[in-house]
């Protein structure tokens, strides 16, 4: 059963890093960071929604979470590998207790999806509002809409002096995005993530075969948050300045835009959204005639309406191997059906 799983990761592996080769010779490294940031923000969502069931509004406010933890900790400590572990520890927790309080008070989807996106709206004001001088975390301060500037960006561990920027900190982006895609294609197949798959096709079902479905969604909801964070880290170490419009309902909104357009149930999907949506914007943003925000609500309805899967789900069904484990399928689904007639 290893053996079989890690052969299956032979082939994503060695194509993610050809992919990451190649890349650079299309665009520069500088824009292609940026595209990794909103690849592994995009996959951030694509794990909790697709496979656990759970719309958050909110991914966002993990993401500028992330984002501002490493540039207050790097203030703080100077050398950037602890604050990075706190941008991604500091997120984790924060959706842990969000998800414990909404999954053990049993609220409805629709009630999450709201009380994610309030969260996000609070951060996003209670950042802006932290311009005067008494909003301090040690030497770091706030900002208020101004943001915070001016922090160690990522260094080698142990040599803060020798800096990860430019290609090399599109290097490091991506390969952490493969890391982190070959481990959740891993986990997705351990009997936590066949359970928490379960619980989104039949929550009742799974509740009443004895597992404990809250303590499941909260650690995947929590792993998402994690994920959105490290994204944060990166996005902070690329642009070297945070503002709370990492916090904005704008955000939010294009990362479920991604999930939808790249597809959701695969984990490639929601990272080719990201990474094809940040192109579009980057491409649309080097003209001033037609705005950003109604190309984006365009795409949106035209994938709802033609292409309601996404492209990712779409294109795979019409390759061959997605031909030959559909057919597998539906034989298998035949073969049950049988059995339980006789």
């Amino acid at each position: 059963m290893q053996s079989q799983m890690i052969k299956s990761m032979v082939g994503p592996a060695f194509a993610a890093i050809l992919i990451m080769c190649l890349l650079p010779v299309v665009l520069e490294t500088y824009t292609l960071t940026l595209l990794v940031v909103y690849g592994m923000l995009g996959l951030s969502l694509g794990l909790i929604w697709g496979y656990g069931g759970i719309l958050c509004f909110g991914q966002a406010a993990f993401f500028g979470l992330g984002a501002y933890s490493y540039a207050i900790a790097a203030i703080n400590i100077g050398e950037s590998t602890v604050p990075v572990f706190i941008g991604i520890l500091v997120p984790a927790v924060v959706a842990f207790l969000l998800g414990a309080m909404m999954f053990y008070g049993r609220l409805a989807d629709v009630y999450m999806g709201v009380i994610t996106l309030v969260f996000t709206l609070i951060l996003f004001r209670f950042m802006n509002s932290t311009a005067g001088p008494d909003f301090v975390i040690g030497k770091a301060r706030l900002g208020g809409f101004n943001g915070i500037p001016g922090y160690q960006t990522l260094n080698v561990p142990g040599f803060p002096d020798e800096y990860i920027y430019g290609d090399a900190l599109y290097y490091l982006a991506f390969s952490l995005l493969i890391v982190i895609y070959l481990l959740l294609r891993w986990f997705l197949k351990t009997s936590f993530g066949r359970t928490a798959i379960a619980i989104r096709e039949n929550e009742e079902r799974v509740e009443l075969m004895g597992y404990d479905v809250r303590i499941r969604k909260t650690l995947l909801f929590s792993l998402g948050g994690g994920i959105a964070g490290l994204a944060g880290v990166l996005y902070a170490n690329w642009a070297e300045i945070v503002t709370p419009g990492l916090f904005s309902l704008g955000q939010s909104a294009e990362i479920i835009i991604w999930c939808i357009v790249g597809g959701l149930g695969m984990l490639v999907g929601p990272i080719f959204g990201g990474m094809l949506i940040g192109l579009m914007k980057f491409l649309l943003g080097q003209q001033s005639m037609i705005d950003n925000t109604l190309i984006l609500g365009l795409v949106l309805v035209l994938f709802v309406l033609f292409l309601p899967k996404g492209v990712v789900p779409t294109v795979s069904k019409w390759l061959p191997t997605g031909r030959t484990k559909s057919r597998k399928r539906r034989r298998k689904s035949q073969g049950r059906s049988r059995k339980s007639e006789a």
